[in-house]
């Protein structure tokens, strides 16, 4: 599970004279999830924000994603009670205030160098990167390893 922005994005906006709003992204990050899409992990964005932009690139990068989402808790609680899946199981990478709820009950909490100073204490990693600058891929990676790993020792 992924925050957006701040995680997937440099926390920033671009506020068009128009009204219209835009976001900078890693592409780096993209290439990350469709790694870990390839060794069947699954992968979700949470997102507070209404805005189109979390929507549009969630279809880019061909994750499920759920925005316009007041109480990410309950929301993301709410999915994995529907899907059988256990917290405990769960990663969630995020970097604000409104990311400690899922942050206290899944089995693996993780945020962004740049997150919140209160995000930073629950979390069991920090990145080396700072949201929207590659820190998703650096998670992504970490994953593919250890699956790696773990398909070797069970080789051996």
């Amino acid at each position: 599970m992924f925050d957006f922005d701040g995680v997937l994005t440099d926390n920033r906006v671009l506020v068009n004279d128009d009204g219209r709003e835009a976001a900078w992204c890693s592409r780096s990050d993209g290439l990350g999830l469709a790694a870990l899409r390839h060794i069947g992990v699954p992968t979700l964005i949470l997102s507070t924000e209404t805005n189109p932009i979390v929507a549009h690139r969630a279809r880019k990068l061909q994750t499920e994603c759920i925005h316009g989402c007041d109480d990410k808790w309950t929301m993301l609680s709410n999915l994995l009670h529907t899907r059988s899946i256990d917290p405990a199981t769960v990663a969630y990478v995020g970097n604000d205030i409104n990311d400690l709820e899922c942050l206290r009950h899944v089995g693996v909490p993780m945020c962004v160098a740049d997150a919140y100073e209160p995000v930073k204490k629950l979390a069991r990693l920090v990145t080396a990167r700072p949201g929207g600058y590659g820190a998703v891929r650096e998670i992504c990676d970490l994953i593919v390893e250890s699956r790696r790993s773990v398909r070797k020792s069970a080789e051996l």
